[in-house]
């Protein structure tokens, strides 16, 4: 008997109060205004993992919303992604109260030197025992840049470029500079790490200039597990040379499917198999005990949701200022320097003002599935088959409830179906998502920057 391709399962949320389904932060049973107390997300970890999610997906933003009405009116008043917090310094207080979800930061390649970024990551692998991956982003505010250097927002292609150096960095430091055996804990002859087995990186490129040894003894992973989330050309290729997990945004199951099969064709192209990269989509659940429950949620959510905050977050995604337009207007969808993907799919449909605030009736654009158990494991499964991904981003509309309603109702119609996983497997993130050790495999591009002799097979 063939066995069932089990749903991979990661909580989206942001350590903010607005994150996708914008407005919701009114209803009268939703925590998001406490993003800024431990207590809130040491109890979302402890849920997370009694349902046996794979991870907690932590987004982030550096910059803040200010292309809609050319200002923050709307962002500040609604809290769209403002105030938010560095996500990094969550981790190590959930990962003391769990002992297998795993944590996936988002971190922009802008944002810090490498040589400190790698300790950073490295120290939270130790602290977590592998359970530590990072959202490889390359930014699109404008804001961002002015805020920290004054300066302007570089070329979309040209971030890439810069973040295909930084990755070199990272793997040289992580991968290249520190031997398995390095690290003796000889306390008779006093020789804690041998310093014959610690190796100095040189790097001389076109955007760094790195020399020095890598600062922590190797972690249990070495490098994290790798996400990415670009959608572009450009952002498919560098996802097919790093990334071991993408996040997609698709509407329908045959746009799902497409990009899959254009993300997996760019990681064959690099060397890699197509089952190295772990696909996953993002949704919103509303369960309920019944169909009718369940839709009496949704329009209770409704009634808390601001499909306007929702437009001032489209209107940064793609760098279009949507209240300069009228309800029907025809919206000049150009190529711009903001998510090229969002503005193309935008584009493709000949979306106006009004088609946009009718999809972000709950204050975000993530396609919606309400349902009882049955319903929904039957949409979940039909987007694994005919859209082809292997999990899902799932969005938060009410903290905790979204989580938790997910849980009690529709995790034990996924585990009936053979579909979920009923206990965690052993070891580190990356071997509970592939199965294949701790490591990065040897096809992948880390493996060039390993010293020879070490290099393990894959």
């Amino acid at each position: 008997m063939a066995v069932k391709k089990q749903i991979r399962l990661n909580a989206f949320n942001m350590n903010c109060v607005g994150h996708i389904n914008h407005g919701l932060w009114t209803h009268p049973r939703d925590r998001s205004s406490e993003y800024n107390t431990l207590r809130y997300w040491t109890d979302q970890a402890k849920l997370l993992e009694r349902g046996l999610f794979d991870g907690l997906f932590i987004a982030d933003i550096i910059g803040v919303y200010d292309i809609y009405g050319s200002g923050i009116e709307v962002t500040a008043r609604e809290a769209v992604q403002l105030p938010v917090n560095d996500p990094t310094l969550l981790v190590p207080a959930m990962a003391a109260v769990t002992e297998h979800l795993g944590f996936g930061v988002t971190v922009n390649v802008h944002n810090e030197a490498p040589y400190t970024f790698a300790r950073r990551v490295s120290t939270l692998d130790h602290l977590t025992q592998g359970r530590i991956g990072w959202n490889i982003v390359t930014g699109y505010l404008d804001s961002a840049h002015r805020g920290q250097s004054g300066g302007r927002l570089p070329d979309h292609d040209r971030r890439y470029d810069y973040a295909d150096e930084y990755l070199d960095v990272l793997y040289k430091l992580w991968e290249g500079s520190w031997a398995d055996d390095a690290v003796l804990r000889d306390r008779s002859a006093r020789v804690f790490s041998d310093p014959a087995r610690i190796r100095p990186v040189a790097h001389h490129g076109e955007f760094l200039d790195v020399e020095g040894y890598h600062l922590s003894e190797p972690s249990l992973q070495r490098t994290p597990v790798l996400y990415q989330a670009g959608a572009s050309g450009r952002g498919r290729a560098f996802a097919g040379r790093h990334a071991e997990c993408v996040f997609i945004s698709a509407s329908d199951r045959a746009g799902a499917r497409n990009a899959v099969r254009a993300i997996r064709a760019e990681a064959v192209a690099a060397g890699r198999r197509p089952e190295d990269v772990k696909i996953f989509v993002g949704i919103a659940v509303i369960p309920g005990r019944s169909r009718a429950e369940a839709e009496e949620k949704r329009a209770e959510y409704r009634r808390y949701a601001n499909p306007e905050a929702g437009l001032a977050h489209f209107s940064a995604s793609t760098g279009i200022d949507f209240a300069r337009y009228g309800l029907d207007d025809a919206i000049p969808y150009g190529p711009g320097n903001a998510i090229q993907s969002a503005t193309a799919a935008a584009a493709r449909r000949g979306l106006t003002k009004r088609d946009l605030l009718s999809e972000l009736e709950l204050g975000g654009r993530y396609a919606v599935l309400a349902g009882d158990a049955v319903s929904i494991a039957d949409e979940l499964q039909s987007w694994m088959e005919e859209g082809e991904v292997d999990g899902f981003n799932l969005s938060r509309i009410v903290v905790p409830e979204s989580y938790a309603d997910f849980i009690d109702i529709v995790v034990p119609e996924l585990q009936d179906r053979g579909i979920y996983k009923t206990a965690y497997a052993e070891g580190s993130l990356r071997a509970k998502l592939f199965g294949q050790g701790d490591r990065l495999p040897a096809r992948h591009a880390a493996n060039a920057f390993r010293p020879s002799a070490e290099t393990a097979e894959g």
